[in-house]
């Protein structure tokens, strides 16, 4: 639902009624992943989507049965072996749904409004709801935000579920992840379960490009396309300008080595080097590999990887640290233009990201969606 947070909020603000249609778990070949949405005003106008197509008739018209009766309805939606143009995901996947009625009348509606609201604004926060168990309970919901306070809304069962629920909603907004958790109707790990949805909305992941060359104007571009806050970052005044960059967030004019030691960044920023040149390179990449961040990749051609290696083992830099360099930069794509090489380093975050090979799918037996929990063995080791 979060993922269509700014439309939706526009809907609240103007005082529509609504239904949400909520991805809360996949199997298979699912097309999208928990927490895509798709939502459905009372006049019949349609955002969002939750199966790329396979499946959207249908959960249209169960999200203006639940604004008809203002009950949450939950549905599975799968594969069908007799006819593969029937309802279902003739990807071969199976996913569920929950429909939630948002309407003026709804109790759900404050916290949701709320969620909505927070999301849009960039802000992180965590919405959790109910999603099975019983009647009563299902799409009840739930807010925490990033600081410490209390939560906001209530899942209307034992008080300790609440507590426990905000808590696990809480660990899963710091990781900014959703997922699903089961808990005890009493709070505890016993007893009858729920199952409980938590959607996380947090900024958007930083990319740090280091270097202000040609190759980097493609890559952020690329950069921008993934939905990344991208910042440019030159010592040298005359490059490191908004022309040569409309495109970044941000251009930094200061040794690069420097800025990112007085930057922030977490497990979700991005480091891509493009200088190639040791006095750049070495101060920041020593710096760079002690970091807790999601990627670190570095340009340059084999020769100059093994010069770079070196100075940087004369500094200190250690092997399990000099691992989590990606050098030379992005897959092996033949890449020749700034284009074509900022599509291989976006194909090498990527893969890092959400844990794929980096091979053709073609002729392979590994699995086209990954949950992203870790990295493949032998590939991107600074996955966070």
């Amino acid at each position: 639902m979060l993922d269509i947070a700014e439309e939706l909020n526009r809907w609240v603000e103007q005082g529509r009624d609504f239904a949400v249609a909520t991805v809360v778990a996949v199997g298979g070949s699912a097309p999208r992943q928990p927490g895509a949405a798709l939502a459905v005003d009372s006049d019949g106008t349609a955002i969002g989507s939750v199966s790329g197509g396979c499946v959207e008739g249908a959960v249209y018209d169960l999200c203006q049965q639940a604004l008809e009766d203002g009950e949450s309805v939950s549905e599975r939606f799968g594969y069908s072996d007799e006819d593969a143009f029937a309802v279902g995901l003739t990807c071969g996947g199976v996913i569920d749904i929950l429909v939630t009625p948002v309407r003026a009348d709804s109790s759900a509606r404050p916290v949701l409004a709320a969620a909505l609201a927070a999301a849009a604004s960039g802000e992180a926060a965590a919405v959790a709801r109910i999603t099975s168990g019983p009647a009563e309970l299902v799409g009840r919901a739930l807010l925490v935000r990033s600081d410490a306070g209390e939560y906001e809304g209530g899942l209307g069962g034992h008080p300790e579920l609440d507590r426990t629920v905000a808590g696990e909603a809480r660990a899963l907004l710091d990781a900014g992840r959703t997922g699903t958790v089961e808990i005890g109707e009493d709070g505890s790990r016993c007893g009858q379960p729920l199952t409980v949805l938590v959607e996380s909305s947090v900024p958007p992941p930083r990319m740090i490009v280091f270097g202000a060359i040609d190759f980097a104007s493609a890559l952020v571009r690329m950069g921008k396309f993934l939905g990344y806050r991208v910042t440019v970052c030159d010592a040298r005044p005359v490059f490191a300008t908004p022309t040569r960059f409309p495109d970044a967030d941000e251009i930094v004019v200061e040794w690069p080595h420097k800025y990112l030691e007085r930057t922030e960044v977490d497990g979700r920023t991005v480091l891509c080097v493009l200088t190639h040149d040791a006095k750049f390179d070495v101060p920041l990449l020593e710096l760079a590999l002690r970091l807790q961040v999601a990627y670190v990749g570095a340009m340059g051609s084999r020769r100059t990887h093994e010069d770079r290696n070196k100075r940087l083992r004369e500094v200190g830099v250690s092997e399990l640290e000099l691992s989590r360099l990606r050098s030379p930069i992005g897959l092996d794509l033949g890449a020749r233009t700034p284009e074509e090489t900022a599509l291989s380093i976006a194909a090498e975050i990527v893969a890092g990201r959400r844990g794929g090979s980096g091979v053709s799918l073609t002729g392979a037996h590994t699995p086209i969606h990954h949950d992203g929990s870790r990295p493949p063995v032998g590939r991107i080791g600074s996955v966070a």
